[in-house]
């Protein structure tokens, strides 16, 4: 079980990495475990006909709801795409409602931005504040003409080119960038290790699915189910006490993930209660828009100061009409509405996470019962007087 184990230390080296981020950083801001249906771990044997009247005769059924599945990290995966999707269509409503001269444009780089962080999310080799950077460089040709100069036509390529670079040394923006690079970098870190976390322990899980005994095993089963027909004891089952005895002899090697699964559960737990404030990702996304808005209006604030320097950098010497920060009424219809959606995406988002946390910790020690719990749901004595020990039929 050696690919076992490897797997849920390197998850828990993983997950315990962000905790201590976490803890000392927080400033206030499986395929599926498959129900161990008795025919599917005979199914491993290509022996003899016997072995699968054996398959036959154990028939275990569990709650697959209860357990991780393949299923459950699509779950996961499509709730934060949809995070990401109404985090998108704020900030295309703020431009809408605040900006419209320039909204229709500053689609394309929303978009584009927000299709970068859900790569991210799902794995892809994207630096985030590389995309944070390449947003804003991208935004301030395209605001600053509008509200420092509006009406002027769009400006050249080289005009644009300069506007990008001076950007970064002008701090145009003011902090705002940083604090969005510090919050979506934190947030998105978390969030994808949450989902490899769900789909390592998925792996794991399932590679345990897949498992081939020895010959000793099936020889014991062998012996449970099928020698008392050669004394004519057809309708002998066996003790539930040597169905444990036989079951955990076969499944040793499964019974001692039990410690490794426990402790994988206990970090996937922190992970989970971790991701708040600024490494919860809805928080953080469904806010973005605020935080852009807001570095426009600085940027309008500091109009005059800023069209002077930037006439000096890049030529632009056209005359100027200076406007001042402005805030338009329905911006704030709008963010109301927006909060109240956003407390509903997040409960429902968080709800998620701890229902899929108290499922999991139901299932602490479903390892080391599953031998118990295959005897259980299968034809040994439970109520009857009398049963097979595998040596004569004996008191229950």
């Amino acid at each position: 079980m050696d690919k076992e184990k490897c797997l849920v230390w390197y998850l828990k080296g993983k997950i315990g990495g962000y905790q201590a981020l976490i803890r000392q950083d927080d400033r206030g801001s499986k395929r599926q475990v498959v129900g161990f249906t008795a025919a599917r771990i005979l199914s491993a044997f290509s022996w003899e006909s016997r072995l699968k009247q054996c398959e036959a005769r154990l028939d275990l059924k569990t709650d697959k709801g209860l357990l991780l599945t393949p299923t459950l990290f699509s779950v996961f995966t499509e709730a934060f795409e949809m995070v990401v999707r109404h985090a998108r269509n704020y900030t295309n409503t703020m431009f809408r409602n605040s900006y419209r001269n320039m909204a229709a444009k500053a689609f394309k780089f929303v978009g584009e931005f927000f299709t970068d962080i859900s790569l991210y999310i799902l794995g892809s080799d994207i630096n985030v504040n590389d995309m944070i950077n390449e947003f804003f460089d991208s935004l301030f040709p395209l605001v600053y003409p509008h509200l420092i100069n509006p009406g002027f036509p769009d400006p050249s390529l080289e005009m644009t080119e300069c506007l990008r670079l001076a950007r970064r040394d002008l701090k145009v923006f003011g902090n705002f960038p940083k604090v969005m690079m510090t919050q979506v970098s934190k947030s998105l870190q978390v969030t994808r290790v949450f989902l490899q976390a769900l789909n390592l322990g998925i792996e794991v899980v399932n590679t345990t699915d897949h498992l081939k005994f020895s010959k000793d095993c099936g020889r014991a089963l062998l012996k449970m189910w099928y020698c008392p027909h050669c004394q004519d004891l057809m309708m002998a089952k066996p003790c539930a006490g040597f169905c444990n005895v036989v079951l955990q002899g076969c499944l040793a090697s499964v019974v001692e993930i039990d410690s490794y699964w426990r402790e994988y559960l206990r970090s996937l737990e922190g992970l989970a209660k971790g991701m708040r404030s600024i490494y919860d990702m809805e928080h953080v996304l469904l806010n973005l828009f605020s935080l852009i808005r807001d570095s426009i209006m600085y940027m309008q604030k500091n109009a005059e100061k800023l069209a002077v320097t930037i006439g000096k950098l890049c030529g632009h010497s056209q005359q100027r009409q200076y406007r001042s920060a402005w805030y338009p009424e329905d911006l704030f219809v709008d963010k109301r509405v927006m909060r109240a959606a956003h407390v509903d995406h997040e409960e429902t988002l968080s709800s998620r996470r701890r229902e899929l946390i108290t499922k999991l910790r139901m299932h602490s020690s479903f390892y080391s019962s599953l031998p118990e719990y295959i005897c259980s749901h299968s034809s040994v004595v439970q109520n009857n007087t009398l049963c097979w020990n595998g040596q004569e039929i004996v008191e229950r």
